[in-house]
């Protein structure tokens, strides 16, 4: 039996810039074939459950317009999670939206509630879907306010815990989230977080709608707007709007709503169909001479971890952006770091600009689950090694 662990972090910054790309999760097969996109299994026969502790004596540190220690702390926590997932299921265009229900740990109100996040904390796995208030993890160094880890399926039929066997590879099969409990940071709940109770506290609901991003299969974005980008914004205040029943999905951005399309794709879609491909190669190919053969006889042939960003062209706006660099062709499964891009679910009948960015801001390629030997794994069938992310090179721009 075996499986893949990736976990992505959401560190404090001092400063936040808002400014709305997808990059989605990938899990290398076990066997010779492609790296393939992690994402949940939406034809099983029961909804995905998404679990959490509900365990009084670890919720002090989340801030709330209830008493802490009350029933209804733990509701208007509740609430805060409800309204996170709901940001994600309620993009337009996907499949998502039914299957996703959430779950609660032990009976609300009481001190004495099965937990279920036992399991969730180092390299732990029991197939339970958590949310977890109540670990002070290694992994929480200076500057993590919280992490995702997800484990997924490298090969048909895996399976962890409770989590049943995959159908697929990329199946995600466990994910957990851990907020800090080091009794480093206070979280507030949107009720707080603008009063003068909520200074020097950290927005709950921006944090646990990234995070739920990551439980959707979704990588870090180096766009600052989005809801992906990995550092939160300053203590005090949160990312975008506070949701409404007729935009629950507005603390995303449009690269955070493409990349759901992406990953759970509407059979039915008309609108959001479009494409952009293409390859980020230097001026001079000769400066790619530098780098060692990524695998026996692959030699790297295009700009590797690039930023590409499609514009509205009449709007200004940021669209979709994604990471780019390799490509894999499924009849003979290579990974080939040929600077290859590709931008899907791009609204119809617009007009796009499209540019590339080196990861040299905030969002760097340390960000990127990808860049770290993501593409590669350690399987022996299919060996290789990621060339260095590429920041020495100027920005192009194409119509």
């Amino acid at each position: 039996m075996s499986w893949c662990i990736g976990v992505w972090a959401m560190a404090l910054l001092c400063a936040w810039i808002p400014a709305g790309g997808y990059v989605v999760e990938t899990t290398v097969p076990l066997a010779q074939a492609c790296p393939a996109p992690d994402a949940w299994n939406l034809s099983s026969a029961s909804p995905t459950q998404l679990q959490w502790s509900t365990s009084l004596a670890y919720l002090q540190q989340v801030l709330t317009v209830a008493p802490l220690g009350s029933a209804a702390q733990l509701t208007e926590i509740q609430s805060v999670i409800q309204t996170a997932l709901n940001a994600w299921t309620g993009v337009d265009s996907t499949s998502a939206n039914p299957n996703f229900v959430p779950g609660v740990v032990g009976a609300i109100g009481t001190t004495t509630t099965v937990d279920a996040c036992t399991a969730d904390d180092g390299s732990g796995a029991d197939g339970v879907n958590t949310i977890c208030f109540n670990q002070s993890s290694e992994d929480f160094t200076i500057g993590v306010l919280a992490f995702t880890r997800t484990i997924t399926a490298n090969a048909p039929g895996v399976s962890v815990g409770a989590s049943g066997p995959a159908a697929f590879v990329g199946q995600l099969l466990d994910s957990d989230t851990l907020f800090n409990n080091t009794g480093q940071v206070n979280f507030a709940t949107p009720g707080v977080i603008s009063t003068p109770q909520g200074v020097g506290s950290y927005d709950l609901a921006s944090l646990l709608t990234h995070e739920l991003g990551h439980y959707f299969g979704l990588d870090h974005s180096a766009v600052r707007r989005a809801i992906m980008f990995p550092f939160a914004p300053p203590p005090g205040t949160m990312i975008g709007t506070l949701p409404s029943p007729g935009a629950p999905d507005s603390q995303l951005a449009d690269d955070d709503r493409t990349g759901m399309r992406v990953l759970y794709p509407n059979p039915a879609e008309t609108v959001y169909l479009g494409t952009i491909t293409g390859h980020v190669v230097p001026a001079n190919p000769f400066a790619l001479a530098i780098f060692p053969p990524t695998a026996a006889g692959q030699t790297v042939t295009g700009i590797f971890g690039t930023q590409v960003v499609a514009v509205d062209a009449d709007t200004g706006a940021v669209v979709a952006a994604t990471l780019g660099g390799w490509s894999c062709n499924a009849s003979n499964p290579a990974v080939l770091f040929d600077g290859s891009y590709r931008i899907d679910r791009l609204p119809l009948g617009r007009n796009f600009i499209v540019y590339a960015e080196p990861l040299d801001g905030l969002a760097t390629g340390s960000s990127f689950y990808e860049t770290a030997n993501g593409l590669c794994g350690e399987s022996q069938q299919n060996p290789c090694s990621p060339p260095a992310v590429n920041t020495n090179f100027t920005a192009r721009i194409k119509p």
